[in-house]
């Protein structure tokens, strides 16, 4: 059976994007919601247009009493790089930061459970997301990295949702120095719930898990949900909005704007801030 597309108010606008052009799209098959990021071109970065698209379709799931699960995964080699360096360098994450923190509260509070499908890499805020959802599977080979302190920055924002998912030792030990693990090393962690062989692997594992799903009512899925997200909803509630102005505070920076210019063009930052605690 051909999944069958979701229809979103927004989609039926008038003079809204032709589907082939919307970074995030949504199918519906048998009560599983799957949420494509569909913008292989930027490695789906967190673009402005991308996360509102993401949070309107995971609100649309989650209002959606056909809907037992949501799989959340995606096109091209990389499952999502962060946030979209090239609009926090024009200045726009004052806005960008706090878009994150609703967004990943959101996939966190979509009522029945979220499935992070990985057939590939994830960095830095793609991880935030990788970490909100309830269940997480990729393959051993992807690799991933909590880039931001190499840019000048800080994980701030997805650490309310990575940092309560890994042992904390591995918390202080990829946080500090951005250095590349790959699946196997992201399940010992904490941060999959499994890393299995290649790509395929991965489409069969969370074919089983959907395949569970089926066999649970929604009802059941909804309560049993609730049971397990009270930590992170803790954290939201009590660090969210300081984390985010946290962030944005560190992307306006100095240092920040020097190293995301050392990462686009391909060199070594001279960092800013070096030399003056000691003045």
């Amino acid at each position: 059976m051909e999944p069958e597309p979701v229809r979103t108010s927004l989609d039926d606008e008038p003079g809204h994007p032709h589907p082939t052009d919307d970074p995030v799209r949504m199918t519906l098959d048998d009560g599983i919601a799957t949420i494509t990021l569909d913008s292989p071109a930027n490695r789906n970065a967190l673009s402005a247009r991308l996360v509102a698209r993401l949070r309107h379709h995971l609100a649309e799931a989650g209002v959606d009493e056909r809907v037992r699960a949501v799989v959340l995964t995606h096109t091209g080699p990389t499952f999502c790089s962060g946030m979209d360096l090239r609009e926090a360098a024009a200045g726009g994450m004052a806005q960008g930061a706090e878009q994150l923190l609703a967004l990943l509260r959101l996939v966190v509070e979509v009522p029945v459970p979220v499935v992070a499908h990985l057939r590939g890499n994830a960095r830095a805020g793609g991880i935030g997301l990788v970490g909100a959802a309830d269940l997480a599977i990729a393959p051993a080979q992807a690799t991933f990295a909590f880039t931001e302190a190499r840019l000048g920055l800080s994980p701030a924002v997805i650490s309310l949702t990575t940092a309560p998912r890994m042992d904390p030792r591995s918390v202080s030990r990829y946080y500090l120095t951005g250095d590349v693990f790959d699946g196997a090393e992201a399940e010992r962690i904490g941060l999959l719930t499994r890393a299995v062989d290649g790509p395929e692997g991965a489409d069969e594992a969370v074919a089983a898990l959907v395949a569970s799903f089926r066999l649970c009512s929604r009802q059941g899925l909804i309560e049993s949900k609730k049971l397990t997200i009270g930590a992170l909803q803790a954290g939201f509630d009590r660090d969210g909005r300081e984390l985010a102005r946290r962030s944005a505070e560190l992307f306006a920076s100095a240092d920040a704007t020097e190293g995301m210019a050392a990462f686009r063009e391909k060199r070594e930052p001279k960092w800013v801030s070096e030399g003056k605690a000691g003045r």
